[in-house]
Formats: C-alpha cells, sequence, structure tokens
C-alpha cells in the first residue's frame, strides 16, 4: 500500500485495490519543489482551519513530513491526489520542498482518492462528507449500503448525512464554518413548517440554542402546526374541483373562498408581463 495512504482504513483499499499490489520502493518517494505544487483541482474540502494548519506546521518544523504527497505530473509542475494540508502547513514552514510519491492518475481516480482520503481522515464538514459521498455514489453507480460496505461504515450514517444536502443553503453555510453542528442540521429537518425555518436559525444563532434546546422549539412548532391543520376546515369538494381547473387554464396558483354571502377568486402573478398574459386569458 502507498505511504502516502497508510492508516486510511479499508474505504481506500476497496475502491483502489491495486494499491495493494503494488507496494512502492524508497526509491520511488522523491523530493519536488514545494512551487511546483499545485492543489487538488477536485479537492472535496473548502474549508482548513487556521489552527490546524499551524500545529501541523509545528509538527513539521520540528519532526519533517512524515508521510510523503501523493502527486500527479501536470502541464505545470505536479498536482496533489493527497496531501493538501501537510502542503499548505509546509508552505506555512517555509520548505523548499516535500517528498512525494508520483502516480500516474486520471481525473476520475484523482477525484475518488482526494474523497476517499478525506473521509477516511474525517477531515471534512458534515456538508462536504455529505457532497463526497453523493459524489462517490454518482460515479461507482452505488447505492448507500454498498457505499456503508465499502467504507466500513454504517448505512444510517451515510443516509442521515446526506440527508443534510435537503437543508437550504444558508444553513449548510452555517454548518460548515462550525456555527450549527450536525446534530442542529438533523434536527431542522424535522421541522414541518419550512416558512419558519429562518426565524428559528436566526432564534439558535443569537441565543446559542444547543441541540436539546432546538428539538424542544422544533417539537413545539410541529404540534402547533398540527393543531392549525386541523382547525382549518376542509374546502368544499366543488370549489376545490374548481380551483384545479383555474390553476390549470391561468398556469399559477387560484384561491376560492365562499362566505355566507359572497365570495372572492384570487389569481396570483409574479410580474406585470405575467398579469398581462393572465388578462388576455380573461379577455378570451
Amino acid at each position: 500500500m502507498l505511504v502516502a495512504n497508510r492508516g486510511l482504513g479499508k474505504g481506500i483499499n476497496a475502491f483502489f485495490p491495486e494499491l495493494d499490489n503494488n507496494e512502492p520502493k524508497e526509491e520511488q518517494v522523491v523530493q519536488i519543489d514545494i512551487k511546483a505544487c499545485r492543489p487538488n483541482p477536485y479537492q472535496p474540502r473548502k474549508t482548513f482551519q487556521v489552527e490546524a494548519i499551524d500545529e501541523l506546521k509545528q509538527s513539521i518544523l520540528t519532526y519533517g513530513i512524515i508521510q510523503p504527497l501523493l502527486v500527479r505530473e501536470s502541464i505545470k509542475g505536479f498536482e496533489i491526489i493527497a496531501g493538501e494540508r501537510r502542503y499548505r502547513a509546509a508552505k506555512e514552514a517555509g520548505l523548499d520542498t516535500v517528498p512525494a510519491i508520483i502516480k500516474d492518475m486520471d481525473d476520475q481516480r484523482m477525484m475518488e482518492l482526494a474523497l476517499l482520503e478525506n473521509l477516511q481522515r474525517e477531515n471534512l464538514t458534515p456538508i462536504e462528507e455529505a457532497q463526497a459521498y453523493v459524489n462517490l455514489m454518482k460515479s461507482h453507480k452505488l447505492t448507500q449500503e454498498d457505499l456503508a460496505q465499502k467504507l466500513g461504515k454504517s448505512r444510517p450514517h451515510i443516509a442521515n448525512v446526506v440527508r443534510l444536502l435537503q437543508l437550504p443553503a444558508q444553513v449548510t453555510a452555517m454548518i460548515n464554518n462550525g456555527e450549527l453542528s450536525m446534530a442542529h442540521g438533523r434536527t431542522l429537518l424535522g421541522l414541518k413548517d419550512k416558512t419558519k425555518l429562518n426565524a428559528l436559525i436566526k432564534k439558535v444563532s443569537h441565543e446559542k440554542l444547543n441541540v436539546r434546546q432546538l428539538e424542544q422549539l422544533v417539537q413545539e412548532l410541529n404540534e402547533e402546526n398540527t393543531k392549525k391543520k386541523k382547525s382549518k376546515p376542509k374546502k368544499d369538494i366543488f370549489i376545490a374541483e374548481h380551483e384545479d381547473i383555474l390553476k390549470s387554464k391561468f398556469g399559477t396558483h387560484v384561491s376560492i373562498s365562499q362566505g355566507k354571502k359572497k365570495g372572492k377568486i384570487e389569481i396570483e402573478f409574479y410580474n406585470p408581463k405575467d398579469l398581462e398574459r393572465i388578462i388576455d386569458l380573461l379577455k378570451d
């Protein structure tokens, strides 16, 4: 197994069995100019913590780079397949060269290995991890069960992480930068009335609510939403049928309400041009 991949768990070998059958010799580890290295364009990790890089820099200054980078040759120097954190820390430490193993690898394999290295080292945020799982399942045509077996993780874990991608961009950004945890995200997924999500996020952020407090809030909001639905009278079948006919005709939301003495028909439009289109249909 390649020096750069030791300790990454069963996931690397499950996707790259050829690595086990090709033990590199010592002379395959070479020193390359750090200025000739470029970050992996397929790096799934978007956030690198300054503290973690600084900690690794101190270790490199004391002990050197223990694990070589894994790179491939490109038109301009080398692209890093695995080991970008070591590369960044080495730059911070002022090193001129870094130890590396040069591999011949296409874009697809490069992307997969970068994903797997990060997943096995647990360096990704929950959102980056979720996207990595989705990318692996798409590229290898895997089910969640297949992926769980290959990575040595449970299927519920894969499912719970992937579900986070259903959250709005605002929430995933907060999880990425550490403002919210994965558990916060999973709890927010359980909110039934999504119109209350923004207000709830602000409350969590301003009051620094923990997961248990958020769970309680979501439960209360869901109970309130259920009561409203139960108390709301069901619309007459005749009116509902005509609403559907008008929605189909006008291509927009139509609401019919009927009181004791009079009723009204509301037709929604989104801009002046849409209004003209609806008026033309009414004229016809």
